[in-house]
């Protein structure tokens, strides 16, 4: 087996596109990840990360031998020295193709099954440039402005950022200085001019609150938002999730519905209005800023319950085993929150890019509900919790992508779940 050290460059032939923005490829029984390649190019790939013995090296491609028909000059002249993109390299057609093969990359590894999905497009940018309304720039100790390279602290100074809207590039090349900070939160909201919150926010420091819109065939309104809380950063994005997931939910008049990691309450408001006066819809959010913003968001809606707890902890789930000052093993046994259904006739989850996770999968098919729909901003955690809840005897029926992240190699997907005795 070769030993190869960062800085060595090897002549290699590019495999499948993997999970994280790179390609696999292999010198002397060596694994390189490859960035900036594509399947089936042969380039010289230059080590950035990795030491004799790691399972793994990471590799940059410095030199393309042999093209990718799919291959195109990147428009951005910060390409592969910023880490914000992975794919302008490629075309707008061939990331999306290869998302859905990681995506079913994923599934066939860790859900054990095959799906055929595509990736579609979301309204909003143009070829894939301009849509990024929300992002966080770097400054370097000169009060420069700009982005880390790819896992780096590094950072690279820039005057425009192909992948944000117009709005928020004058703020790269602002003479204003903000001495002592290491960063920049810059928001174009649909509604107002572009706001800029310093990085790290100092204690008493307010952060503004910005309002955005979701304009869809399921909902059309407006949400109030801080400036630094969660909001989807493609402008379609919103609106193409809510009419996806409601879509496939399907909840009717009268109905309990649970929409966990409800952030501020977008999918509730679209969940309120389907299931109407005589319905319930229980919002179960941790961030204290976004419930905040949810019960503000929701007020309109007699039988909405903005819930400020964990998820785990909403459903009395275990938490995870943690060490003692002993160093024995502890477990902590919350009781359900009260508010928590003994049923529920429809659940959506939007989760972290972690997942919902095993335990709480168990919780939520132990309420019985027709149907699950789940948002994934991950392929992997999603195709783990699909395994869970064929398990608890709720099969996958109807899987969708999105590619709300384009240049990049994230995904977003929206997934429908039925019991199988109900099928």
């Amino acid at each position: 087996m070769g030993d190869l050290s960062v800085g060595d460059r090897v002549e290699v032939e590019v495999g499948p596109i993997a999970h994280g923005g790179h390609c696999v490829a292999r010198h002397e029984g060596r694994v390189l990840f490859v960035r900036h390649a594509l399947p089936g190019e042969r380039v010289v790939a230059e080590v950035t990360e990795g030491a004799v013995g790691d399972r793994f090296l990471r590799a940059d491609a410095v030199e393309v031998l042999l093209a990718s028909p799919d291959r195109v000059s990147a428009p951005c002249r910060y390409a592969g020295r910023c880490g914000g993109c992975d794919f302008q390299h490629v075309s707008l057609s061939a990331q999306r193709r290869l998302k859905a093969e990681v995506v079913g990359e994923q599934f066939a590894r860790l859900a054990r099954r095959a799906v055929d999905v595509a990736v579609a497009p979301v309204p909003g940018d143009r070829e894939g440039l301009r849509w990024r309304t929300r992002a966080e720039f770097a400054l370097d100790q000169d009060g420069r402005i700009g982005m880390h390279p790819h896992r780096s602290h590094e950072v690279l100074p820039v005057e425009d950022c192909l992948i944000a809207v117009e709005a928020l590039v004058p703020a790269l090349t602002t003479d204003e200085a903000y001495a002592g900070r290491t960063g920049l939160d810059v928001v174009s909201p649909a509604a107002g001019g572009t706001v800029i919150v310093p990085l790290p926010v100092v204690a008493g420091e307010a952060v503004p609150v910005v309002h955005e819109s979701v304009a869809g065939q399921r909902l059309t309104r407006d949400f109030e938002v801080s400036a630094r809380g969660f909001w989807q950063v493609h402008p379609g994005a919103a609106a193409t999730f809510v009419d996806a997931a409601l879509e496939l939910l399907v909840p009717q008049p009268g109905e309990t519905v649970l929409d966990l990691y409800s952030g501020v309450g977008v999918f509730t408001a679209a969940l309120a209005e389907a299931v109407g006066p005589t319905g319930r819809v229980l919002a179960v959010e941790s961030d204290a800023e976004a419930t905040v913003h949810a019960k503000a968001n929701c007020a309109a809606y007699q039988g909405v319950a903005v819930v400020r707890a964990r998820v785990d902890d909403f459903l009395g789930v275990a938490r995870p085993k943690r060490r003692g000052p002993g160093g024995q093993r502890l477990r902590k046994l919350p009781a359900r929150h009260p508010l928590a259904p003994p049923r529920a006739d429809r659940i959506l989850l939007d989760p972290p890019r972690t997942g919902a996770g095993q335990l709480v999968v168990t919780a939520l098919t132990a309420l019985e509900p027709k149907a699950i729909v789940y948002v994934a901003c991950d392929p992997a955690a999603l195709a783990r919790d699909t395994a869970y809840l064929g398990e608890r005897g709720y099969d996958l029926v109807t899987l969708r992508a999105f590619d709300a992240f384009p240049m990049t190699h994230h995904v977003e997907c929206v997934a429908l779940f039925m019991a199988r005795s109900a099928q």
